[in-house]
């Protein structure tokens, strides 16, 4: 059996990518034989040390198992198989006490039943039917984090900050995570009705959407103004790196080999592959010029097992020469995309334009049970090359600027509102650490009618141009502030 990790962000709908990575020491989980729960139990009691259980003592949370407590779970099991008003399998009890053990733990680690592994491992393909959004529970419903591009769900008008409250008319409440995901995948060409909660909405939204063939295109490229490109990563999946230095190759070709700098937008992306994110990152950090006290670090792991530990350097060359770049990011941005954020910035490689990322700094690995089952399990929390815990905090940007969403007051005034769902808002998260953020400016301007298309781009390409302008002075580890003012003195007399 092989182990994978993943950096997943949430709990999603049409994409669980995985990685293969050197780690065949870590410990596995074998595979068991026989139905019977009895023979199952019966082994782990063989592994366990007996423990204190004298009455009145504190309980220790490292304690083994013991006679008692293996008694207790086959006594719970034997009362609902003889007692339960309806009958129930041995083994839907098994996978239920493994999943809600597992459900204890943190939000991004999962117990896959059949079901929920065949979703896996079809989903890195890269192709299914379904809609196209990824979610988290939340409250008892699910809470979009984001829309994937060009799919049924953005097409419809669906938004990061929606909540999904019934499929088809049943209410999401009433319905396992599984059984939720399965109702909004199907035959492309079928059609699902899911009804949505919206912030300033009186009433629910109906979304009727036809499923379709999920091929996602994880870059997107294009020139925007004389000599700035824009990348747009949707995902980070095995092919994304080549595709990314295939778009900037062709970007500098329309224009006789040279580009001014690009914009990275790593919006709404919730990771994927984190051997992805450092082959993305390294491609626009040279080691030469690189700050040596992070010993050209990209990221690097902590986890309680040796096994957990993981390390990846730059190594390659700047395929932009120097070239400035601005990285664009919100409260959707998340786990490999703030891997990729949090490098760029740690080196002074690029100014991070935008919002606050999702803040999900942990890595999980995906252990199979046996050929039908699998666990999900967080085993690392990952660190930027200045060793910043991105858990709960996320990737502060340099530059703040809102996502602004214009709509009219009564007295025909412009209002502009925003309130993004973070990590540590997710039930059971795991604790992160109070790390002093970077410095940042907040950009303010008068006219919100440039915002009515896309506010964020249209101020990344403002800051693009005038680091262009001050000679891209990205490659000065120790002080970063000078670029950044320089950049808020010429706005501000705009």
């Amino acid at each position: 059996m092989k182990m994978r990790i993943v950096t997943i962000p949430l709990l999603t709908v049409f994409i669980f990518a995985s990685l293969n990575l050197p780690l065949s020491a870590a410990p596995l989980i074998p595979k068991m034989q026989g139905n019977a729960i009895a023979d199952l139990l019966d082994q782990t009691l063989d592994q366990s040390t007996p423990a204190n259980t004298t009455p009145g003592t504190k309980e220790n949370k490292n304690q083994s198992l013991n006679d008692d407590d293996i008694n207790r779970f086959t006594n719970t099991i034997a009362l609902i198989r003889n007692f339960y008003v309806q009958k129930t399998g041995e083994r839907t009890l098994l996978d239920d006490a493994i999943r809600g053990m597992v459900s204890g733990l943190d939000p991004h680690s999962e117990y896959l039943d059949q079901e929920a592994y065949k979703t896996l491992l079809m989903a890195t393909s890269g192709e299914f039917g379904g809609v196209g959004i990824e979610v988290t529970p939340e409250y008892g419903v699910l809470k979009i984090i984001a829309p994937m591009d060009d799919t049924p769900a953005a097409k419809a008008g669906i938004k990061a900050g929606d909540y999904i409250v019934a499929i088809n008319g049943k209410l999401v409440s009433e319905m396992t995570l599984q059984e939720a995901v399965e109702q909004m995948r199907g035959k492309a060409g079928s059609q699902v009705v899911l009804t949505v909660l919206r912030k300033g909405e009186k009433l629910p939204l109906a979304f009727k959407l036809k499923r379709e063939t999920i091929k996602l295109v994880s870059v997107k490229s294009k020139m925007i103004d004389n000599n700035f490109g824009y990348i747009r990563i949707t995902q980070f999946q095995e092919p994304t790196a080549q595709l990314m230095a295939n778009a900037i190759l062709e970007l500098k070709k329309q224009n006789n080999g040279q580009l001014k700098g690009i914009i990275l937008d790593l919006r709404n992306n919730p990771g994927g592959l984190l051997e992805t994110a450092v082959q993305v990152a390294d491609q626009f950090l040279d080691p030469t010029k690189l700050n040596k006290k992070y010993k050209n670090l990209i990221v690097y792991t902590e986890g309680r097992l040796p096994e957990a530990q993981y390390s990846a350097k730059a190594s390659g060359k700047d395929i932009l020469d120097g070239a400035p770049i601005v990285v664009l990011i919100n409260n959707g941005s998340a786990s490999a995309s703030e891997i990729v954020a949090g490098a760029l910035q740690d080196y002074r490689r690029a100014l991070i334009v935008g919002m606050p990322s999702f803040g999900k700094g942990s890595v999980q690995t995906v252990i199979p049970l046996d050929k039908t089952h699998a666990l999900k399990l967080t085993t690392a929390l990952y660190r930027t090359p200045a060793g910043r815990v991105i858990q709960n905090i996320g990737i502060v940007p340099d530059v703040k600027v809102e996502d602004l969403k214009i709509v009219k007051k009564p007295n025909g005034e412009d209002l502009a509102m925003i309130e993004p769902i973070k990590e540590y808002q997710l039930k059971n998260h795991l604790p992160g650490a109070k790390t002093e953020a970077l410095p940042a400016i907040t950009s303010e301007y008068n006219d919100l009618s440039l915002a009515h298309n896309d506010f964020q781009l249209y101020e990344a390409l403002k800051i693009l141009r005038t680091a262009y302008m001050l000679n891209n002075n990205y490659y000065n580890p120790t002080n970063p502030m000078p670029v950044v003012n320089a950049i808020a003195n010429k706005e501000s007399t705009q």
